[in-house]
């Protein structure tokens, strides 16, 4: 066959042209192999170089992904960036068409590879509750991929989080869809920017309504009615789709009613493309397809499953072939698959890679590459994120510590791991699994495994709890150090050596959490999920056992789930929540504790009493939340431990002067809202001013309180600032009993305060005229004078 590259290599020429161009000339096998991927491993040998004989079996008709071309090969930045370079050089010289792949990454909380800067876990970043600040990160994710030869990040992860018991909470950012939208919208904006040719093609992921799983087991069934899928779950997709312009959508793996969402039609195709606009690429979640087949048995062969993926739109198999490779070709074969469907899949494929740049940029310069990887802006960025999203939790006047103390006693398996400040998508606490052959079930090469590796050498330059301590205090004070258990082990051996540490200190500082990953041996993560939300192993019994010593107790938890901490709150004076704070966490957490900074991070979701709560969170329904007119539980209050939005600072805030603009206004209108805020306190401080709505009387129940606009900000002490919300009435739009989206007339109450249950002012105004049909809208407009 000629090949007619003048008009498909023409960048004048409009994509759909070129694609068009393209498609035309591709046999069936060159059309097969551009939706599936192929692990990275697959192309090289047992030293991780590229081996051509391998690549000829496997690439000889193209392919649409390179899996994991960093993380996969544990290669340094350069040596990643010239294997990129050498798999696409055989790609245009070795293939008939000369198409170039689309290598996909992680990048939940940094691009996840090797000597990479790594920025605190997800729902760390949800509790800086600053949007411009996770875009400030994205940038410098998207510039270390597009160094690297990268063009596609998974991610970000827009599940709407209820339940805490589910492993991957963690790589969530709460439980709020407006503020998850906010966050996530930011983070698409900057990685891809305007033009992909310069950015990097974000997923959004999991389609849909992932993180509410039956007993928050992983992948479980999920239980939810039409209308809080859409006005809950949905909104985040929506959001980044109709405003982020995102490229790509990934499927969750878990069913609906069911239906496995990777092969409902229903969902992917009639909402996600029909009802939400969306039109670009569908990933699935590694391994979706087979799933259909070994895990929801709705398809009784591999060629089956390929069909309902098909069906479903689901664009590209991931992470390698599987049912999209011969069991396709057979189905096609057979007559059971539509052709007409693998062609739409290929269009949409070779759309993206036309998008990006790939034709005419497919090579990177390798040289570079050293320049742009952990950078002294990008560290002090990583360190700015991680103090802005530690949450004071309590503080009995404890905090801030002097830097004078005479001895600080520091404890914990956490004070002093590099390890236990990543989250499951850092690198390398994600691979320590897939390349584990103890424990890894679905590794990329199986042959290149090693029962045993060390690590060391693969995390970015790190400063822990311990070190970051020592770094502050003066020279004078005495550190004394105790691991006292692991953190993942019920061993009480080392509490004695703990106690000695702490029996006399000033202060002891004692550092819990998890061992966040995908190993059996981490306690969160992804199949990782919590029963009882305890602290693991002895961690609960090492704080008993250092506050029965008489010193004064800050516990620091560096964990990926609000834990059941309610022990910890009644006994021990000062709690942080440090989450997963990555390589700049320990320095960090010393500013916290020392006062360098003061704290000013919000919850981005609620801390349970009690797994018998779950799920607690803050919008829920007029009846939900209590239990009818006895309101508590017998044996506690229905009340979370600390709610949606709290977070303490070492000074003090006063709210006043609440102003609205209008008293009626109309369905389609907009209306001011104003509150004056003062730092009453001695510290210079970080406040989120919190805007939440609610509807008390509709024609479907509403939720008693929604977030509908935030605003961080610092103010010097004895400053004060007025903070203005521009608030659209569409905000208080909802699916009516028609399932119309809708503004209905009525009294809205408006209340602001500094968490969704310390509100500091109310008032009402009244929606005037008809039920109105509206367009639904994400954010909220603030600004300050």
């Amino acid at each position: 066959m000629t090949i007619k590259r003048s008009l498909f290599s023409d960048e004048t020429q409009s994509i759909d042209d070129r694609v068009m161009s393209l498609l035309e000339q591709m046999t069936l096998d060159e059309k097969l192999a551009q939706l599936v991927g192929i692990w990275v491993t697959e192309l090289l040998d047992e030293n991780r170089e590229f081996q051509e004989a391998q690549s000829r079996a496997h690439l000889a008709q193209g392919i649409g992904h390179i899996t994991r071309v960093a993380a996969a090969s544990l290669l340094e930045p350069q040596d990643s960036a010239r294997l990129a370079n050498r798999i696409q050089k055989f790609l245009l010289e070795h293939t008939r068409l000369g198409i170039p792949a689309i290598v996909h990454e992680e990048s939940c909380a940094g691009y996840m590879a090797r000597g990479a800067t790594t920025f605190p876990q997800a729902i760390g970043l949800g509790a800086t509750w600053e949007p411009d600040l996770i875009g400030q990160m994205a940038v410098v994710i998207r510039q270390q991929m597009r160094a690297a030869g990268a063009h596609q990040t998974l991610a970000p992860v827009l599940d709407v989080a209820r339940d805490p018991r589910w492993g991957r909470i963690e790589e969530t950012y709460g439980e709020d869809p407006f503020l998850i939208s906010s966050l996530g919208t930011s983070y698409v904006k900057a990685i891809q920017t305007e033009d992909l040719r310069s950015g990097i093609a974000a997923t959004a992921k999991h389609f849909v309504a992932h993180s509410l799983p039956e007993g928050g087991m992983n992948w479980a069934p999920v239980h939810v009615g039409e209308r809080e899928l859409r006005e809950m779950f949905l909104t985040p997709f929506k959001a980044v789709i109709q405003v982020g312009g995102i490229a790509s959508v990934m499927n969750a793996y878990h069913e609906l009613d069911g239906v496995p969402c990777g092969s409902s039609r229903e969902l992917m195709v009639d909402l996600l493309r029909g009802e939400l606009g969306f039109d670009g690429v569908v990933s699935s979640d590694y391994f979706t397809l087979r799933t259909l087949m070994s895990y929801h048995h709705v398809a009784r062969d591999e060629a089956e499953a390929a069909r309902l993926g098909l069906e479903a739109g689901i664009d590209i198999e991931l992470p390698s072939r599987d049912c999209y490779g011969e069991p396709l070709r057979q189905g096609l074969v057979n007559g059971d698959i539509d052709m007409a469907l693998v062609d739409t899949a290929v269009k949409r494929i070779l759309r993206m890679k036309f998008q990006l740049g790939l034709f005419e940029n497919p090579y990177v310069n390798d040289e570079k590459v050293v320049e742009i990887f952990n950078t002294d802006g990008q560290r002090e960025l990583s360190r700015r994120i991680a103090q802005k999203s530690m949450v004071l939790l309590k503080n009995d006047g404890l905090l801030p510590l002097s830097k004078n103390l005479k001895a600080v006693a520091v404890i914990g398996s956490s004070a002093d791991s590099v390890r236990l400040m990543q989250g499951d998508y850092h690198y390398p606490s994600h691979l320590e699994h897939i390349f584990d052959q103890h424990t890894s079930e679905n590794a990329p090469n199986p042959q290149q495994q090693t029962s045993v590796m060390d690590w060391n050498g693969h995390f970015p330059p790190s400063v822990t709890v311990l070190a970051g301590i020592r770094a502050t205090v003066s020279t004078q004070t005495e550190i004394r150090y105790a691991r006292g258990c692991e953190v993942n082990r019920d061993a009480t051996s080392g509490f004695s050596e703990a106690v000695a540490a702490a029996a006399g200190a000033d202060v002891a500082i004692v550092v819990v959490g998890d061992k966040s990953g995908l190993g059996r041996d981490c306690t969160v993560g992804e199949t990782l999920d919590s029963a009882d939300l305890r602290l693991p192993g002895a961690q609960q019994a090492l704080l008993e056992a250092i506050h029965a010593t008489g010193t004064p107790v800050v516990a620091v938890f560096m964990t990926g789930r609000p834990y059941n901490l309610t022990w910890a709150a009644e006994h021990v004076p000062a709690l942080i929540e440090a989450w997963l704070p990555a390589q700049e966490g320990g320095t960090a957490v010393a500013d916290i504790l020392f006062g360098n900074v003061s704290p000013g991070g919000k919850l981005p979701v609620s801390f349970p009493r009690s797994v018998g709560q779950v799920p607690v969170y803050y919008n829920h329904k007029p009846s939900g939340g209590r239990t009818n007119w006895q309101e508590n539980y017998t044996d506690m209050s229905t009340k979370p431990l600390f709610p949606f939005g709290h977070g303490l600072s070492y000074t003090d805030f006063s709210y006043s002067d609440l102003t609205l603009s209008h008293r009626q206004v109309a369905p389609t209108g907009a209306i001011t809202i104003s509150v004056r805020v003062e730092n009453t306190g001695q510290y210079t401080g970080d406040e989120v001013a919190q805007l939440y709505v609610a509807d008390p009387v509709a024609s479907v129940t509403r939720p008693v309180k929604m977030l509908k606009g935030f605003k961080r900000f610092t103010l010097q002490p004895g400053e004060a600032q007025t903070v203005y919300f521009e608030l659209d009435v569409r905000h208080l739009a909802f699916y009516n009993t028609q399932m119309e989206y809708v503004v209905e007339p009525g009294e809205i109450q408006v209340m602001i305060g500094s968490s969704s249950e310390d509100i500091r002012l109310n008032d009402t105004f009244e929606i005037v005229g008809e039920t109105t049909p509206v367009e639904q809208v994400f954010f909220t407009s603030v600004h300050m004078e």
